[in-house]
């Protein structure tokens, strides 16, 4: 195959992944179709299944993006000095404030994508999220070494699932909002790095017992 033949098969994928992720930001999960995704790039139906099978695998690959960007800039947080519980949780809700797609994904759709999904997709989705994982574990060594083998696992199994549920509550719909205002709640506005920031200082906090 010539050279830009080749290129041009290369970028495919990651041309399928940009326009399911502008999709995304218009249209929910179950709106969108292959026909949809084909329409937002150069490539036709037909020929997106020579990259994915289903729907679910595309938004699984695009996931998996989400996952490899955010590892780098847990990268570049591992690679700095010293740092307070605050200035590990700013600058670790500061990772996750361009991330919204990835977390939309994984409060709305992960379950059905997952199931929906070859294995062979899901192991190597399962290894870019274990390698954040790996990198916060790190991270929590480097940073706050009096922390124990335990204590770094409990941060990452409360961590996790809760950023499962940041996206709804910085982006109800206004249908959530008009339910939310008739049944004497209050609609309390915040941002993905606020509700992280605290989440990870009261977390590590009650750890370290203030210990910086």
């Amino acid at each position: 195959m010539p050279r830009a033949a080749r290129d041009v098969v290369e970028k495919r994928p990651v041309e399928i992944l940009e326009g399911c992720r502008k999709l995304y930001k218009e249209k929910s999960f179950r709106e969108i179709t292959l026909k949809d995704i084909s329409v937002e790039t150069s490539i036709s139906r037909p020929s997106i299944y020579n990259y994915f099978q289903t729907k679910e695998e595309i938004f699984l690959a695009l996931l998996g993006d989400e996952y490899c960007k955010w590892c780098k800039s847990l990268e570049k947080l591992l690679a700095g000095s010293s740092m307070t519980v605050e200035e590990f949780a700013e600058k670790l809700a500061a990772s996750l404030k361009p991330r919204e797609t990835l977390l939309k994904i994984l409060c709305m759709n992960l379950y059905d994508i997952e199931e929906n999904s070859r294995e062979e997709c899901l192991v190597a989705f399962k290894k870019q999220y274990n390698a954040s994982i790996e990198l916060i574990k790190s991270a929590l060594e480097k940073f706050f070494p009096s922390l124990s083998d335990e204590e770094r696992i409990v941060f990452i199994y409360q961590f996790y699932p809760f950023m499962y549920g940041i996206y709804p509550y910085v982006h109800p719909t206004d249908k959530q909002k008009a339910a939310m205002k008739k049944a004497g709640l209050t609609i309390y506005k915040t941002t993905v790095y606020d509700i992280a920031k605290r989440f990870v200082i009261s977390l590590l906090s009650g750890m370290t017992g203030g210990v910086k």
